[in-house]
């Protein structure tokens, strides 16, 4: 029997509700072949019968293509659609509200529950000027439709909050260099650098060593 399966071409094609599907098989099996069939299953939409009939040769094919897709380190996805509706990045994080800021502390290094953290970096645009726009209010209660964010989405925002703090980081110490301020500049290098991290830096550092999709 022919069997025809729609391979994702990017990231774009992936959601973060899938993603999640296959990390919680991931994290209960080791069985190689049957990862192998499951990340068909999953990041194709093909039902499992179907991906068992595939040649052997297909499968591995398949899977190293969808593992190197997840290698990348996209630049940051401001804007991208679901349905009707257009999302956006927080257009200014330096806005954030307490309750956003603790959200999204909490949860960028959270597999089980990163979409809580992608709903308070990714909206619907309800007015928009040129490349301006703004997004809905924040509301806890709709964290659930950000399963549906594009993996591209969410490894780009992971990785631009990566990158923004390091360079705040070393702003800061340029600074502090400049002001000769010497005793707090040795504070705060070690915490940087040592076990006292900060733990916002620290979760997305442990959400970047949890990219793991190949079967092996």
């Amino acid at each position: 029997m022919k069997v025809k399966i729609t391979i994702p071409t990017s990231l774009a094609e992936i959601t973060l509700g899938q993603y999640k599907r296959y990390l919680n098989v991931q994290t209960s099996n080791t069985d190689e072949r049957f990862l192998q069939a499951k990340m068909i299953e999953i990041f194709c939409n093909a039902p499992l019968e179907y991906v068992m009939e595939l040649k052997y040769s297909d499968t591995e094919e398949i899977t190293s293509t969808l593992d190197e897709m997840f290698k990348e380190k996209p630049d940051l996805v401001q804007r991208f659609k679901l349905g009707n509706k257009e999302y956006g990045f927080h257009p200014n994080l330096e806005e954030l509200s307490l309750g956003e800021y603790i959200d999204l502390d909490t949860y960028i290094g959270d597999w089980e529950n990163i979409e809580r953290a992608m709903n308070v970096l990714y909206r619907p645009i309800i007015a928009k000027l040129r490349e301006k726009y703004e997004i809905e209010k924040y509301n806890t209660e709709l964290h659930e439709e950000a399963l549906n964010i594009p993996m591209d989405a969410v490894l780009s925002s992971i990785f631009f909050l990566w990158n923004l703090g390091i360079e705040l980081s070393q702003t800061m110490m340029k600074y502090l260099e400049g002001e000769q301020n010497l005793d707090l500049m040795q504070f705060l290098t070690s915490e940087l650098n040592g076990d006292g991290i900060p733990a916002y830096m620290r979760s997305l550092r442990e959400t970047l060593d949890d990219l793991n999709i190949s079967p092996n």
